[in-house]
């Protein structure tokens, strides 16, 4: 799918203008493919690597213009487990024109950083500020999921609550690794800030978005350590709760074995015999009533054993 756009007023509007100074290329079919080949000189592998999710992050500097690889965060369904992963986005940045291929329709010009947009090689700064913002925004979304997560493993004794913890986990190792490596391209551009041909003021945010990105690569670390460090307690208290469980049906199973004992030795007819001058449904109220109290008895002394 092709979308085309342009700057006006410093704002990006859809336009039908052809050839657009902004194109974006989400999923390209083999037409669209063959297209950036061919029209926009754009290398097979590096078309590749700019929709492959695996693909590390990467700055080529050639005389016809900029191209970077960087990992982006993937939008969240929350549908099934709760894992949050990382896509490639390609860059490429020409004297008159920006092209964006991406994997999957993400609004990568969405956000306050879109307001007042100087020009292409701003806006081509611009996407990369964004995408540290989106990772912040998905990693504020892990903490409160975590934290709802750790409320309900208080009280629960399902393995669901630990695993979607884990896939958080596991969320967290994609972003750092993802961020880690934007990191590194971030600090070649600052060191190809020449060549890139940023405009005014392009220094000055390229030198903010590595600071961003290191403190969205220091929060995802703490965030991953602590996760990790209370995996086994969270485990332990699953397992606590299950014991408690257990301990709860023991009482209980004890407590009704106890009057169906003296029931069964006693038998239904010698009690019978022994109450015959009594009323049938007097004596059979009577004896359901000792058998409650001894079943009662028996569950209260059982949990005292068990609290000692």
């Amino acid at each position: 799918m092709l979308k085309g756009f342009e700057l006006v007023d410093g704002k990006i509007v859809p336009t039908d203008r052809k050839p657009a100074p902004i194109l974006v290329f989400v999923a390209p079919d083999e037409a669209e493919r063959m297209r950036l080949q061919t029209e926009f000189r754009v290398d097979e592998h590096t078309l590749a690597s700019a929709l492959d999710p695996d693909e590390p992050s990467r700055l080529e500097l050639s005389e016809s213009g900029s191209v970077l690889i960087i990992n982006i965060p993937r939008n969240f369904m929350g549908k099934g487990q709760l894992l949050f992963k990382v896509a490639s986005a390609g860059l490429f940045l020409y004297p008159d024109r920006l092209l964006v291929v991406i994997s999957e329709d993400i609004p990568i010009f969405s956000g306050r950083h879109f307001q007042a947009v100087k020009g292409l090689s701003d806006l081509f700064l611009k996407v990369v500020a964004s995408s540290i913002h989106h990772f912040l925004e998905h990693l504020k979304v892990i903490n409160m999921i975590t934290d709802e997560i750790e409320a309900k493993i208080a009280a629960s004794m399902e393995n669901k609550h630990l695993l979607n913890l884990f896939s958080l986990e596991k969320s967290l190792v994609y972003y750092l690794n993802a961020l880690s490596s934007n990191g590194l391209v971030f600090e070649k551009m600052r060191s190809q800030a020449a060549r890139l041909g940023l405009g005014p003021g392009g220094g000055d945010l390229l030198d903010d978005i590595i600071i961003e990105n290191s403190q969205c690569l220091r929060q995802a670390e703490i965030q991953s350590n602590i996760l990790a460090s209370l995996m086994d307690a969270r485990a332990s208290i699953v397992g606590n709760n299950l014991n408690r469980l257990m301990k709860e049906l023991n009482a209980i199973v004890v407590a009704v074995m106890v009057p169906g004992f003296f029931a069964s030795v006693g038998g239904m007819s010698e009690w019978t015999m022994m109450t015959k001058e009594m009323d049938w449904r007097l004596s059979y109220a009577f004896f359901l009533a000792i058998m409650f109290a001894l079943g009662a008895l028996t569950y209260i002394g059982v949990r005292k054993l068990e609290r000692r």
